[in-house]
């Protein structure tokens, strides 16, 4: 009877990764599987047996292993990386994860084998945040962390740091670990975080976000962790600190927040903005009166017919310039849909009311000369809580106004649905 092969022993770094509460994998150069914790089993749906020794194209598909070569192969040359992928297996299937890649770097300083974290990214959870919370200093794992990790004792002085937490600071972990992290981070940043630290001292996870402008790369969102360190009595003997870079998905989150509430053609703002803030602004109408200018474009779909949409869209444009150059930084400029726009503003009197849509109908006289005529503004107006009290209302009374100027003759602003001696002419 042949003699079985003896199991590989199982590395430090091993036993301390399987209390981890992420799926973390190892692989090596031939991007087979050779360790994994018992989270990954769950995160890829499949036991131990039908995991290792597999490569990720086998395990995952040949669409998968397309996304993660360069990282692996970056991971191999000594770089820490990642990439993204939409999972396609187990109850994960259909959400995106950000893979973290990182290489495993022996005594000697050569690698033979990467690591793999896997973050769903659609809760905004990160790899970073799961290890303080599992209360690990992992020792050659967490040197290759790729984020600034720090542990202090209950009087904040530094007891553990990272490799990227001395690249950041431009310390070594002499410099660092023993003193008082006021002392090594400055005065002045140690008062705008000493609360933070107190809340966490005090039992409470801390997470903010700040902008970090003295980068290489140049400034970039970085978000950091305190997580309080309890001992078995539940006391809080220290804290865990971390930074992780969320430049991207913070710009991600405001390039949608301003996709949702800017018009995508003039960068007004939008309908439903407007609406917004037009039933917030009535609020308060009775304190601060409020007028609404509602602006209809004469003649702009001959304009169209014309010289085509581009250049249609290109008036929009400069209208919509217009009417923000116009007014207060305070007020608010929406486009209500085609060729309609809407103006909020805070106003003392209908004469002050009527004298800022005069100013705003000679800002769209003079984009009218440089179009080379044939396009005026018809602008009607409200106010609150003199004309209504409800958005809906005020809104109507200022369509009303707008189309009476136009009845009217064009090219002129009006302050109610009847009458004539409320009209401003073309003449002025």
């Amino acid at each position: 009877m042949s003699e079985q092969p003896a199991p590989a022993p199982v590395s430090a770094i091993e036993r301390l990764v399987d209390v981890v509460a992420l799926p973390i994998g190892r692989w090596d150069r031939d991007a087979r599987l050779v360790f994994c914790n018992p989270p990954y089993q769950g995160w890829a749906a499949r036991p131990r047996e039908a995991l290792l020794g597999r490569t990720l194209a086998e395990l995952f598909g040949a669409e998968a292993w397309d996304r993660a070569r360069p990282a692996f192969e970056l991971a191999f040359a000594g770089q820490t990386t990642h990439y993204e992928r939409r999972l396609n297996h187990g109850a994960h299937g259909g959400r995106w994860a950000r893979i973290q890649v990182f290489p495993d770097v022996d005594a000697s300083g050569s690698v033979d084998s990467i690591f793999t974290i896997a973050t769903d990214i659609h809760e905004d959870v990160t790899a970073r945040e799961a290890l303080i919370a599992a209360r690990q200093r992992l020792d050659r794992f967490t040197e290759n962390i790729p984020y600034p990790l720090t542990y202090l004792d209950a009087g904040c002085v530094i007891r553990f740091v990272n490799k990227a937490y001395c690249e950041a600071t431009h310390m070594t972990p002499e410099q660092l670990v023993g003193r008082h992290i006021g002392a090594v981070r400055g005065m002045r940043r140690w008062s705008e975080h000493e609360p933070h630290f107190r809340r966490a001292l005090e039992g409470k996870t801390v997470q903010y976000t700040r902008l970090v402008a003295e980068l290489p790369q140049g400034p970039r969102w970085m978000r950091t962790s305190y997580v309080p360190d309890r001992d078995a009595e539940g006391r809080v003997v220290g804290l865990y600190t971390v930074t992780i870079d969320v430049h991207d998905l913070t710009v991600a989150q405001e390039q949608l927040r301003r996709s949702v509430e800017r018009d995508a053609l003039t960068d007004v703002l939008s309908r439903r903005t407007m609406m917004d803030r037009i039933e917030a602004a009535l609020v308060d109408a009775v304190q601060v009166p409020v007028a609404l200018f509602f602006i209809d474009l004469d003649g702009f779909k001959a304009v169209n017919d014309r010289l085509g949409h581009r250049e249609g869209d290109a008036l929009l444009v400069r209208v919509a310039q217009a009417l923000q150059g116009s007014v207060r930084a305070d007020d608010a400029v929406g486009r209500f849909g085609g060729d309609e726009f809407l103006v909020l503003a805070s106003v003392r009197s209908p004469a002050g009311a009527r004298a800022l849509a005069l100013h705003m109908l000679t800002a769209l006289r003079q984009v009218a000369a440089q179009e080379g005529g044939g396009v005026t503004a018809s602008i009607g107006y409200a106010i609150a809580p003199l004309d209504a009290q409800h958005p809906m209302k005020l809104l109507q009374a200022a369509d009303d106004a707008m189309y009476a100027a136009k009845r009217l003759g064009k090219d002129r602003v009006q302050h109610g649905a009847l009458p004539a001696q409320r009209s401003d002419s073309p003449a002025g």
